[in-house]
């Protein structure tokens, strides 16, 4: 789990005033941070396009090809007039050694953006543009010096950005890197120091990036048990009965004692799943939502749902219910919801009135869950996404290792039954949300088939082979 900042000014700030390091030395250390990872993956002699911007970003660029020279071929292109100070020593410094610069973008084996780092708030113009499609043209490994050109301080695109195999942001993950929006820009993000340890450079945050070394597996490593020992998982199971039963079968997976689906009708689900037309009285959790429609009386509602003590998970038709979404108020209980965009758009239109769009809330993903979150502070509200965000008691969790394998009906279901599960074992709201959200994409990235094919019942089997495959 890493510390996520909305900026780091502050952070390089106290390097400077407490820990009497120069603007030049963070320098020297983002560069070799750069420099370090095109070592380690590519050959001495490979050519190195490094184009470098008028600020600080750009001073970075040019400390690189100053690392770099006389070990690869450095082509580093400035295409406009340098501002920053720095910029021009490092200018200066590069001069020195003999390196020039070249007046056009050319073929390289690896391009280094540097044109525009972190903050950026207005539209990138023409030039910068056209340099970027350029850029964006090249067949090379792409590496972005903290943030892509063109990715803004909230994480909107400017409205293109340079497209990176691999981000290497300076000194701690910046939130704009986040957004679902520059999902495909951003590339694997990884973070090099400046000069001291994280530790000492990173203060203070209530945002975290989960990693999956943060799985911690439903393993069961006391052999006394029985059943009764690991929950029982009860999920509503509704007029679209295959959303329900690929909930269950998730729950039933991810190591609930029992699961029951609670139907209004005969079902066929598989063997193991047991159904029965009311909440069996030692149920542990429910999970309520997933193709519910209509199927369920108010009075069953209140009698099993909003009167109930247990932990609940809501989802899907859940948020169109003025009735179940009362559960919001309790604030003793063990709740997660887990809308996706659209379902946040109804669910807050009910809550507060206010009518949003869907590009609204994906635009200012970060804020709306914080807003959510000042609201219901007691909730564990899991916002899914390209990204997913998870925030309870005004602690955010960003979950970026999801893949487009789960872009189909009945992930979310599957998402759903691993949280009930762990919610009926005894895992906290926060934890349940956590865990069900990190085995979700780590099962969807070892299913080995094609990047489209992969059903729930696929990801519900990859579920079930975690504990084989994920080293704790």
């Amino acid at each position: 789990m890493q510390k996520v900042f909305e900026s780091c000014y502050t952070l390089d700030r106290r390097c400077y005033e407490t820990y009497g390091l120069s603007e030049d030395i963070l320098m020297e250390h983002a560069s070799a941070g750069m420099s370090n990872y095109i070592r380690k993956h590519f050959p001495l002699g490979a050519s190195v396009l490094i184009v470098a911007g008028t600020g600080n970003n750009g001073a970075d660029g040019i400390a690189l090809a100053r690392q770099l020279h006389g070990d690869y071929e450095i082509k580093l292109y400035i295409p406009f007039e340098l501002h920053s100070a720095m910029a021009k020593v490092q200018l200066e410094r590069a001069g020195f050694l003999g390196l020039k610069t070249v007046d056009t973008l050319t073929q390289a084996d690896v391009v280094v953006d540097a044109l525009f780092g972190a903050g950026l708030n207005r539209n990138l113009d023409e030039n910068t543009q056209h340099i970027l499609h350029q850029l964006n043209a090249i067949k090379a490994h792409k590496i972005a010096c903290d943030i892509p050109t063109g990715v803004g301080e909230t994480g909107m695109l400017m409205p293109i950005a340079f497209h990176a195999d691999v981000t290497i942001c300076m000194g701690a993950y910046k939130e704009a890197l986040f957004l679902d929006a520059c999902k495909d820009v951003v590339g694997e993000v990884l973070r090099v120091d400046l000069g001291v340890s994280s530790l000492f450079y990173e203060g203070q945050s209530q945002t975290c990036l989960l990693e999956r070394s943060d799985l911690k597996l439903p393993s069961r490593t006391q052999q006394s048990t029985h059943k009764g020992s690991f929950g029982h998982a009860a999920v509503f199971c509704g007029e679209k009965e295959g959303a329900g039963i690929i909930s269950g079968m998730a729950a039933a997976t991810f190591g609930a004692g029992l699961t029951t689906l609670v139907v209004h009708e005969k079902v066929t689900p598989p063997p193991y799943l047991m159904h029965t037309t009311v909440v069996p009285d030692n149920a542990s959790a429910l999970a309520i939502g997933m193709g519910l429609g209509v199927h369920f009386e108010s009075e069953f509602i209140q009698k099993y749902v909003v009167k109930s003590h247990l932990p609940i998970v809501l989802d899907a038709d859940s948020f169109y219910n003025k009735e179940i979404l009362s559960v919001l108020e309790q604030k003793d209980r063990e709740i997660v919801i887990t809308p996706h965009p659209k379902e946040f758009v109804v669910l807050w239109k009910i809550l507060t009135g206010e009518q949003l769009t869907v590009t609204q809330v994906q635009n200012k993903r970060f804020e709306m869950v914080r807003k959510f979150n000042a609201k219901y502070p007691h909730i564990t509200f899991l916002l899914k996404g390209a990204n997913t965000l998870i925030m309870q008691e005004e602690r955010l969790y960003i979950n970026a290792l999801g893949c487009s394998k789960l872009s189909k009906g009945g992930s979310g279901d599957v998402l759903s039954g691993l949280i009930v599960s762990l919610l009926a074992q005894g895992y906290t709201a926060l934890d349940a949300a956590i865990q069900g959200s990190l085995a979700l994409v780590m099962a969807a990235e070892q299913f080995e088939g094609s990047s489209y094919a992969m059903l729930p019942t696929d990801l519900v089997e990859e579920v079930g082979k975690l504990e084989c495959t994920v080293k704790g």
